[in-house]
């Protein structure tokens, strides 16, 4: 019979087993508890990515992991997610990529203001909500959905996107209804009945003081590596073949990166609950959003 305390027993004894089982994939070695975790200086670091692109293609360590590409940079490094052992680290992180992808990812959650309208569940679901499509099954009859990812540089469907005021220092939120496909003409019509179809009265925003500070907080100084991709005999490989140092995040260049269309923001509420509103970027922009940008040559 295996009791709470054999549990944790074993449960410890699971863990110790998988320290000393850490792998050097690139070399098929196994790393003693010792030297599972090196400690780096940022140039030792550096020169251990300069090793680890020299060894050129290299199997995936992590198949059917959608983070494969830098789950498996992180264990032939030797360190645990996004935990870079070098002075200071908590100023640092390690990016990692597909070369060429276009996928978002998401650089942090922030509600839109003014924060006391609590402006998606008060204002955006009752008045610019539709119908959740699984309403009267999964969720009650009248379960409303908003969801949206708008940008700066085209409406939506539905008529929404994002504004750039310099003037007032805020990204806003605009609604133009003669931009609504006319697919959603019902919905139209029913966002004239509930509240007529002006601008957003008022816009919902963000201040720009208050985006540097959380996207401050959120985009360190960071390792971006490039990886090239191939599949061989029904295996995935990669070559670490780019590596640049990114310091001094601007918040000049993040409202560039808005404008250009290559970071989003993404609305996920229904009546019942809401998910959050991200802020998410092409992930190969992510250079863009940097004051200093270095070549690991």
């Amino acid at each position: 019979m295996v009791t709470k305390g054999n549990q944790s027993k074993q449960h410890m004894r699971l863990l110790l087993m998988a320290e000393e089982e850490v792998t050097d994939y690139s070399e098929s070695k196994h790393r003693s508890p010792r030297d599972a975790v090196k400690i780096h200086k940022k140039g030792s670091l550096i020169e251990e990515l300069r090793r680890i692109r020299n060894k050129g293609w290299i199997q995936n360590a992590r198949p059917g992991n959608p983070g494969g590409v830098g789950n498996t940079l992180e264990d032939l490094l030797g360190i645990d997610e996004n935990n870079l052992p070098i002075p200071n680290a908590g100023e640092w992180e390690l990016k990692c990529q597909r070369a060429g992808s276009s996928a978002l990812t998401t650089l942090f959650h922030m509600e839109p203001s003014p924060r006391a309208l609590r402006f998606v569940p008060y204002v955006f679901l009752p008045k610019y909500g539709w119908p959740h499509q699984l309403a009267d099954e999964k969720y009650p009859d009248d379960e409303m959905s908003f969801r949206q990812t708008i940008r700066a540089l085209s409406r939506t469907d539905r008529g929404f996107r994002v504004q750039i005021d310099r003037h007032t220092r805020r990204v806003l939120v605009s609604f133009d209804s003669t931009a609504v496909d006319p697919r959603h003409s019902d919905w139209l019509s029913s966002v004239e009945r509930r509240v007529g179809l002006q601008e957003l009265d008022p816009q919902s925003y963000w201040g720009f003081d208050d985006l540097f500070h959380k996207a401050g907080t959120k985009i360190l100084n960071c390792f971006y590596v490039l990886a090239e991709v191939r599949r061989q005999q029904g295996q995935g490989f990669f070559q670490y073949s780019i590596i640049f140092i990114l310091q001094g995040f601007s918040l000049d260049r993040f409202l560039a990166t808005l404008d250009a269309g290559n970071m989003l923001v993404d609305f996920d509420a229904r009546t019942g609950h809401n998910h959050g509103t991200k802020f998410r970027l092409r992930q190969s922009a992510r250079p863009h959003l940097y004051s200093s940008i270095q070549e690991i040559e």
